[in-house]
């Protein structure tokens, strides 16, 4: 692989990580609720869902998926019933104010690590347009006269980080605005304002087809 073929995927990369999606979503909500250092885990799983994304279209296993309508239906299905079912269970969600002090404001009680992190994972695993853009893109920066396993490597570590910078800047972002929600009305609205996009979002992968590549 070539220096220039690598920021040509840099910059690929990075328009993908920008572009508003359930993983966007996912990580403004959590920053915004819990701060930064907590979305931290939503983030990682985040990725490690990428990389799973990465390694089945990587295989070819995504090509067979959008060869074959029922494969297809059943992981787009699944995908979009997560994400509808992650909205309502963030609308639905119980406020917990952890107390503060002087020097500390008042926090949302944060999910367990684990829970955080299983979150960030199925979000990105189940959702089938990445795997359909994964698909139309990495082709385009594998050469044919090298080795394919260090190609993808590269590719994937470099997808990876940049997803990192961008999911935590979100979280960043959203973790700024923490002073504006830290009364449980407030608190209330935002859960129901993230919950509503995800579950829009979710309903919006039922009308993906196969062949789109639009990320």
């Amino acid at each position: 692989m070539s220096f220039a073929t690598w920021i040509a995927f840099v910059f690929a990369a990075s328009i993908i990580a920008v572009s508003p999606g359930s993983g966007a979503v996912l990580a403004m909500s959590q920053g915004l609720s819990y701060g930064v250092k907590k979305a931290g885990a939503t983030v990682f799983g985040l990725q490690l869902g990428l990389l799973l994304v990465l390694a089945i279209a990587g295989a070819g296993v995504g090509s067979l998926l959008l060869a074959s309508e029922l494969a297809f239906n059943i992981v787009k299905t699944v995908g979009a019933l997560y994400l509808i079912w992650l909205g309502l269970a963030q609308w639905r969600s119980k406020v917990e104010i952890m107390p503060g002090d002087a020097t500390a404001p008042a926090q949302v009680l944060a999910p367990a690590f684990g829970k955080r992190v299983l979150t960030g994972f199925l979000t990105n695993a189940t959702n089938p347009k990445g795997i359909i853009f994964m698909v139309a893109v990495l082709p385009q920066f594998i050469s044919k006269a090298a080795p394919l396993l260090p190609q993808l490597g590269i590719l994937a570590i470099t997808m990876v980080v940049v997803d990192s910078i961008v999911m935590n800047g979100y979280a960043f972002l959203a973790s700024s605005m923490q002073r504006f929600f830290r009364d449980a009305r407030a608190v209330k609205k935002q859960n129901r304002f993230f919950g509503g996009v995800l579950m829009l979002v979710g309903g919006a992968l039922f009308f993906v087809k196969r062949g789109a590549t639009a990320a």
